[in-house]
């Protein structure tokens, strides 16, 4: 028995094999509810049903698009096929399975082909047209019944800011000043309101009336390229900035990093310096009075390092037209400022050499004032006849500066006065009467006292020098005036000459020039001798 089933199983396995599979069923085309022809043979690993699918999704998707003009079909012959084009869509391929299961050649079976799907496309085509041409009709009528609505929302608005802008008073418009200077007067303001607000409304309608006809073009497809071409017109400058600032982000960050570090290390640096001048921190050799133009100075590099550092991440940085014109201010700043430059560095010396302080009284060449400014480029001098005088601070570096008020404080500033009085006044009575005047003379110390210095004897006369100190110098030419007016009161009240006498003796008969109390008593001048010759 089981002999018998082994051979039965061997016999009819065989012949199962060898058994051909059944045809796959035919697969209709329908397309919106017409049958264009049926579809027989597979292509590779498609079924006709699957084929029949494909073909039916790209008639729908050409035929539905209604901006776009329906194309001619065309044949493709290809090395083993013929493709069917609408355009660059190819709706179906037509292959030698096909032609042999209908008994035509390929290209019969593919002008076959052809000519069933054309009509019914182009059919289809225009009733998808007419359809959206109905709805685009409809939506231009809303749209445009909206935008009505709109720009009469936007007209009544700015009719209702117009009347209160006019009916505001002009005084009650702020004026636009820079501390006591009137820029812009109210009635300006208020011209100048209007005048914006004009410009709003106009740029307003303007924008909503291109976004009216660019949507009312999109609906059309002979004008959907004009609504486009319009959007792209605005949008595109808009993206390509949009995008600009994205990418520009990166370097934005890095450029608010800098910022913010030079702020905080400014903050950081004036705090030291104001410290400094203030008294509360002290550094060795480092006076007071350099803290105000070290901080400027420090002030000047940090914010010179920041730009070097934020140089590179500036927009446009990198282009050549940007270093053209980089090279072209760099070259005249360098050929315009030689000038300025020496005194700025010349400011800089005097500042930490100390020659002089604001309100110090100083001698520079003719020119003697009170400094009242001192900048990096120039210093300024009052002269005691009101006028100013501005001295470049290069010049100022290479002159001799006397500064009268150095030691006035500590030491006293010494003013002197010299008057000639002839030997016959005795010089005990000059001293005497010297040191009056000057004791009497307001802005004169007591402490150190006056002096007086013999400081020649002359041919004619003794010259006698009066020294008093004063911590006055801004007041030299008054206690000067002072000074000589008191001379002359207490040598007139001595009976003393101020006089230099140039004369000639005569000794036979003229008196000695020696003082009175010099002379022996009972002296009397010799008599005149005179020979006969």
């Amino acid at each position: 028995m089981k002999a018998l089933l082994l051979v039965l199983f061997c016999v009819i396995l065989p012949l199962e094999a060898q058994t051909p599979p059944a045809p796959p069923a035919e697969a209709p085309v329908v397309f919106r509810g017409q049958t264009l022809f049926a579809l027989k043979a597979r292509l590779a690993a498609y079924t006709p049903q699957d084929r029949a699918r494909a073909i039916t999704e790209r008639l729908e998707r050409v035929a539905s698009d209604p901006f776009q003009a329906l194309p001619p079909l065309q044949l493709a012959p290809q090395e083993t096929s013929v493709d069917l084009l609408c355009g660059d869509t190819v709706l179906m391929t037509i292959t030698e399975a096909d032609a042999k299961a209908e008994g035509l050649t390929r290209e019969a079976l593919a002008q076959q082909r052809l000519e069933q799907i054309q009509p019914a496309l182009q059919a289809q085509t225009w009733k998808t047209r007419l359809k959206h041409l109905a709805l685009s009709v409809l939506w231009t009528l809303l749209v445009t019944a909206g935008g009505y609505l709109v720009f009469r929302g936007v007209r009544l608005g700015f009719q209702r800011l117009r009347a209160r802008l006019d009916a505001i008073p002009e005084g009650k418009f702020p004026t636009l000043r820079l501390q006591q200077l009137e820029l812009i007067p109210a009635l300006r303001v208020r011209q100048a309101s209007l005048r914006l607000l004009g410009l709003l409304k106009w740029a307003l309608v303007l924008t909503l009336g291109y976004v009216y006809l660019s949507i009312i073009f999109s609906f059309f497809p002979a004008t959907r390229g004009l609504a486009e071409r319009l959007f792209r017109l605005v949008l595109g400058p808009l993206g390509t900035v949009g995008r600009a600032i994205l990418d520009y982000l990166p370097n934005l960050f890095f450029l608010l990093l800098i910022a913010l570090g030079t702020r905080y290390l400014l903050k950081l640096v004036h705090l030291i310096f104001k410290g400094i001048e203030s008294g509360t921190l002290v550094l060795p050799s480092f006076h007071p009075e350099w803290a105000e133009p070290t901080y400027r100075l420090s002030r000047f590099f940090v914010f010179g390092f920041a730009l070097v550092m934020a140089f590179p991440y500036l927009p446009g940085s990198g282009s050549e037209a940007f270093k053209g014109v980089s090279l072209f201010f760099g070259l005249v700043f360098s050929l315009g400022s030689s000038g300025a430059v020496s005194n700025a560095v010349a400011g800089i010396l005097i500042t930490y050499m100390r020659p002089f302080q604001v309100g110090d009284r100083i001698a520079v060449g003719e020119t003697v004032g009170d400094v009242v400014e001192k900048s990096l480029l120039v210093t300024r001098v009052r002269t005691p006849k009101l006028v100013d005088v501005t001295i470049p601070n290069a010049t100022l570096l290479g002159a001799q500066v006397q500064n009268f008020s150095a030691n006035a404080k500590s030491r006293g500033l010494i003013l002197h006065s010299t008057v000639t009085i002839g030997y016959d006044a005795p010089w005990r009575t000059v001293h005497s009467l010297l040191l009056a005047a000057a004791e009497a003379t307001e802005g004169l110390l007591k402490d150190p006292k006056p002096f007086v210095l013999q400081t020649s004897l002359d041919d004619f006369y003794v010259s006698y020098q009066i020294n008093g100190y004063t911590d006055r110098p801004s007041e030299q030419a008054r206690i000067y005036s002072d000074l000589h007016a008191n001379i002359q009161e207490r040598f007139n009240e001595a009976g003393v000459e101020i006089m230099s006498p140039h004369y000639r003796a005569a000794r036979d008969g003229s008196p000695t020039t020696l003082p009175a109390q010099y002379l022996p008593e009972g002296y009397e001048p010799p008599p005149f001798r005179i020979r006969k010759v």
